[in-house]
């Protein structure tokens, strides 16, 4: 029913002051509330929804269907649109023509970068660095919001276990502790500590939750676990994110419970409310809404009611809340209070970024003009890229010298379209920097660099056309694998070293892009072998945005450098690494395995009643007939240009209390003849529990910069909280008894010591 409101109550509503961006919750409460009272339903309804703007093209906006749905106040927020023309364009519909002038949230998915674009969130993760990330989400919200954004749906902090899954390409790799640091450091780089300055972005941590355990690796599929799996294993990256205040979380796709997320009460609300305090608001992902009609849990107008209730509160896409609440109200199946709740969350959101006070505080065009895609942020963009590649193998081959022929081949060599990986929306890819741009300009007059495609990305064009979409064409070469080789052999014999960029497209992982086999392709090993035939040096430069089985490889080539996708500056970063200017230091977020057979396989791993004894295969053990349980390349993993030793692992105490703390301490020593920098990293593991516990869990890392020769002892300190856990009943702490501490470079070459809680 509407509401009849008089002109006086609502200029009255409106003009209430909340200019302060210090303002006091009581004056938030009392905007909000204002509002709320003269809102009629439809109103509260059209803040809940939230379509795709399509990106409106220049004075589209008005005359288009959604900025009609606009001026009646039946939209809350629009995503899918950029440059401040367009975003001031929208937002003036709101505020000027709508009833109560509410203004818009405008979202975007500024995933890793902007238009200044980091690595893939995967490789970030391999930095280790959390004040290198933190850098980069602060740069990301810095220009999205001078370019008139205000929201961003990252970051994405599923734990996977999971190659096969195209999306850990999205996230922060197999351990809740790591992800939960990152998750930290992403939401205070893109908040800041003021939410209303015009320089910072909500926050939306994703996918809550879940989503990266999907059955089979592929995407959007069925999640099934113990709730003391969750807790322990999955929860607590999305915990962290809420204890840092993050201020909006999207509900995943995949089913917990038997019942989907977007629907799921008992997440949404025992757990992320009423558990963990969230106090912002619920949006569902893409058409999550109407997607659980498919789920099987009801109609359009059922599913719509059944996310309102579990405290869904803003509706992605597609528009359920709007068209059928106001049925399901009158049926009694909602009430008026669960929408006003969803309401609320929503205008408290756009209260807290300033733009009740000044709705077109994100579009100053000079703003746009000087902070988006500058020299400074691309400089951040290539050093970041650079400490987030990961040496995976190398025998005397790296850092290779400006001197001399280079070959470069490969169909990553030269893709500049490419290097910005999957999820890099804003991205100007035709600026980007390849590899043989990278390699000519790090040359210039120093060395020849020659260039070759040597192979398709693979010889099936299908499959190569589902992995370049979104303008990130590979330019297919029509010449057939034997043309194509035969002159990258010309130039090769020419040579004196050979790089190969190889690997997969930008799109060949990411959202909707699950792989059964994650090797090399065909064409591309039959490349990589010609090469090796030559007798030269072969190096490969590895694009991938997954962990990949690279047995063979590893096996045959000299060396592999894990370059993930680098972001708009990867060229001069892989050059940067390939002749030395820096010292190669990322680490592995996620375990590669030898094969896909492996899958899952991660490092914290749970003991059998028949664990194997030995590194191979034991009857009646648990093993493979055909493989080593061991991994390719452990969680952790990652080598230098240099080495760096461990000394015994020291503890202040053989005993602690709950009270107490012991301090772990370690002599690391650069042994080789360059400065480098080495993630020290402490793992425990419980040795007798009420529940079982992992053989190891990751609870503390330093990344420390050692010059030739030097040594440095580093500590950590480890209370009860790292030794607690989530028990079978759900109840949270440490169990008295032994202890193993381990630390190391990564999570297999460890020095261990014992300790006992008390």
């Amino acid at each position: 029913m509407r509401t009849a409101i008089s002109c006086l109550t609502i200029a009255t509503c409106l003009a209430f002051s909340c200019s302060s961006p210090k303002s006091t919750g009581s004056k938030m409460d009392a905007k909000v509330d204002s509002l709320l009272s003269v809102m009629t339903l439809d109103e509260k309804l059209g803040q809940l929804n939230l379509p795709s703007a399509g990106d409106f093209t220049t004075g589209q906006a008005e005359s288009s269907d959604i900025g009609k749905k606009i001026e009646k106040g039946l939209v809350g927020g629009l995503f899918n649109i950029k440059t401040v023309a367009k975003i001031k364009a929208a937002q003036k519909l709101a505020v000027e023509k709508s009833r109560l002038k509410i203004p818009l949230l405008f979202g975007m998915d500024v995933i890793h970068g902007y238009e200044s674009v980091f690595p893939i969130p995967l490789g970030l993760s391999c930095s280790w660095d959390m004040k290198l990330i933190e850098r980069s989400a602060r740069i990301a919200a810095q220009e999205a919001s001078a370019d008139g954004i205000n929201w961003t749906f990252s970051p994405m902090v599923d734990v996977s276990r999971d190659p096969r899954w195209g999306r850990v390409s999205e996230g922060n790799g197999e351990d809740p502790f790591l992800g939960s640091q990152i998750a930290k450091a992403m939401i205070k780089g893109y908040q800041g500590d003021d939410l209303s300055a015009n320089n910072t972005i909500m926050s939306c941590v994703k996918h809550y939750a879940l989503y990266g355990a999907s059955e089979a690796g592929r995407d959007y599929n069925t999640t099934d676990m113990s709730r003391v799996r969750m807790y322990n294993e999955y929860f607590p990256p999305y915990k962290a994110a809420v204890d840092a205040g993050v201020e909006s979380v999207m509900a995943s796709f995949n089913e917990i419970d038997g019942i989907p997320a977007t629907a799921n009460k008992w997440l949404l609300t025992d757990v992320l409310r009423n558990q963990w305090g969230f106090k912002g608001f619920v949006v569902s992902d893409y058409t999550g809404i109407s997607e659980m009609i498919n789920h099987g849990i009801g109609d359009y107008q059922t599913v719509s009611a059944k996310a309102l209730e579990a405290g869904t509160d803003m509706d992605m896409v597609s528009e359920g809340l709007l068209n059928t609440l106001g049925q399901s109200l009158k049926e009694g199946k909602i009430t008026e209070q669960q929408i006003n709740a969803a309401c609320r969350r929503i205008l408290v959101a756009k209260y807290k970024l300033g733009l009740f006070d000044d709705p077109y505080k994100y579009c100053d065009e000079q703003r746009a003009k000087t902070e988006v895609y500058t020299t400074a942020n691309r400089a951040e963009a290539r050093s970041t890229a650079a400490q987030s590649f990961v040496l995976l193998k190398n025998n005397n081959v790296l850092p290779i010298k400006r001197t001399g022929t280079i070959a470069l081949v490969g169909p990553l060599a030269d893709a500049k379209e490419n290097m910005t990986g999957t999820w890099s929306v804003a991205a100007r890819f035709s600026e980007s920097i390849s590899v043989l741009e990278g390699l000519t300009k790090a040359t210039n007059g120093k060395a020849k660099v020659l260039y070759a495609k040597g192979a398709n990305l693979d010889e099936n064009a299908t499959l190569e056309n589902n992995s370049t979409l979104f303008g990130k064409s590979l330019h297919r070469d029509s010449r057939t694998a034997e043309q194509l080789r035969d002159e990258a052999l010309r130039i090769a014999r020419q040579s004196d070293v050979i790089v190969a960029a190889v690997g997969e497209a930008a799109e060949m992982s990411g959202e909707a892009a699950s792989r059964t086999y994650i090797e090399l392709p065909d064409t591309q090993r039959d490349l990589i072998l010609a090469m090796m035939s030559t007798g030269k040096p072969v190096v490969l430069v590895l694009f991938t945005g997954r962990p990949l089985a690279l047995k063979w490889e590893d096996e045959n080539v000299p060396a592999i450098l894990n370059v993930w996708f680098g972001g708009s500056e990867a060229g001069d970063a892989i050059a940067d690494v390939l002749f030395g200017d820096v010292n190669p230091s990322g680490k592995l977020s996620m375990t590669f395995p030898q094969n896909v057979g492996q899958v899952p396989i991660y490092y914290a791993h749970k003991n059998t009643g028949r664990p194997l004894s030995g590194q191979w295969f034991q009857k009646f053990q648990s093993n493979y007939l055909d493989v080593s349980n061991e991994p390719l390349y452990p969680f952790g993993y990652g080598l230098s240009y240099t080495s760096f030793s461990y000394g015994d692992v020291k503890l202040s105490s053989p005993t602690m209390s709950s009270s107490d703390s012991i301090t772990v301490s370690v002599d690391v020593t650069n042994k080789g003849s360059r400065e480098g920098k080495e993630v020290v990293q402490l793992y425990v593991r419980d040795l007798v529990g009420f529940v079982t516990r992992p053989v190891k869990e990751l609870k503390g890392f330093e990344k420390v910069l050692l010059k030739a020769g030097e040594t440095k002892t580093v500590t950590f300190s480890i209370k009860v909280n790292d030794l607690s856990f989530y028990k079978y009943d759900l109840s949270y702490g440490a169990e008295p008894g032994k202890f193993k501490v381990f630390v190391g470079g990564n999570s297999r070459d460890v020095k261990e010591a014992e300790f006992e809680l008390k």
